[in-house]
């Protein structure tokens, strides 16, 4: 299990993930995305998740990830997926739309959308296939589509379909690199209807880890797991009066964790990081090297 923290310096995390030119070797590289909405660092730290902590113990884990400001939903998603905070993208509240919102982005595409992680490794990722699994129906309104191969609505909380679509998907677009986002939203209502530590919400945690332990054992059986890249990423914490959307530790901590092929091990980890590096991240290990020149995202341990 991941509960230690301690500090190490920054050459030995470029040595960890220092992009080197053995990183960028393998032509077709598999990135998994695994999103789960309000888990917060409490939560981690009460939950059980034995798959979670096999999957990244060869890996890097943050305990100390900020959200963007508000620490709701909509806006942390889009930074993650952006490389940016609200003051850029201009998303500033789960209500946003395309057509009717108060902060213009900073930059925008031919149809009006900020850049997204999708349309950069569409435009300079030969033969990418992306995919864009979820079960809360705003979450993908800042996303211009056209850049998503395969994208899929489930409802009423439900995820275990985009798992196995994702599954689907992995093995039929094998051949070429793939970029999958994975996203559910229980977890988030279990804090939301329950309180963020109450038992449900804790179980909630737990039924997020079993479904992660059935998705690795199915790339697993078809035999795509040990190649692929994952990352595990959330949006926001919950204090359990308040919810979330305001300033409490509770709510600006999040997990965030990192694992694949050349991805060296650190049981746990204190770094200066944010939920607007994560499209940086994802950008760097398709050895991308021109970026949104809105995107104010960073590596969060390269100096």
């Amino acid at each position: 299990m991941f509960r230690k923290s301690i500090q190490l310096p920054v050459y030995v995390f470029l040595f960890l993930f220092g992009f080197s030119s053995a990183f960028s070797q393998k032509k077709n590289k598999r990135i998994v995305v695994i999103g789960l909405d309000g888990y917060s660092v409490p939560g981690y730290q009460k939950a059980r998740h034995p798959n979670l902590d096999t999957l990244f113990s060869s890996g890097i884990l943050s305990l100390t990830t900020r959200p963007v400001m508000p620490s709701v939903t909509m806006p942390n998603w889009t930074s993650h997926l952006t490389g940016a905070g609200p003051e850029e993208h201009g998303v500033t509240s789960n209500e946003w739309n395309l057509n009717k919102h108060t902060l213009k982005a900073i930059e925008t595409d031919a149809d009006g959308y900020f850049p997204s992680i999708f349309k950069v490794v569409k435009d300079q990722v030969p033969g990418v296939q992306t995919a864009f699994y979820y079960n809360w129906a705003n979450l993908i309104k800042p996303f211009n589509q056209k850049y998503l191969d395969d994208v899929f609505f489930e409802q009423n909380d439900g995820y275990d379909s985009s798992y196995q679509r994702a599954i689907d998907f992995i093995q039929t677009k094998q051949n070429n690199p793939q970029l999958i986002f994975l996203y559910s939203v229980h977890t988030d209502h279990a804090g939301h209807n329950h309180k963020w530590m109450s038992p449900e919400y804790i179980q909630a945690l737990e039924e997020a880890d079993a479904a992660l332990g059935r998705f690795v054992s199915g790339l697993k059986k078809i035999g795509l797991l040990e190649d692929t890249y994952f990352l595990f990423i959330t949006d926001h914490g919950g204090h359990p009066a308040n919810g979330h959307g305001g300033l409490s530790m509770d709510e600006m901590l999040v997990p965030w964790a990192l694992t694949g092929p050349k991805i060296k091990h650190i049981s746990s980890s204190i770094f200066y990081n944010s939920n607007k590096n994560t499209a940086v991240v994802l950008a760097k290990l398709f050895g991308i090297k021109k970026l949104p020149e809105s995107w104010t995202g960073k590596i969060p341990w390269k100096k």
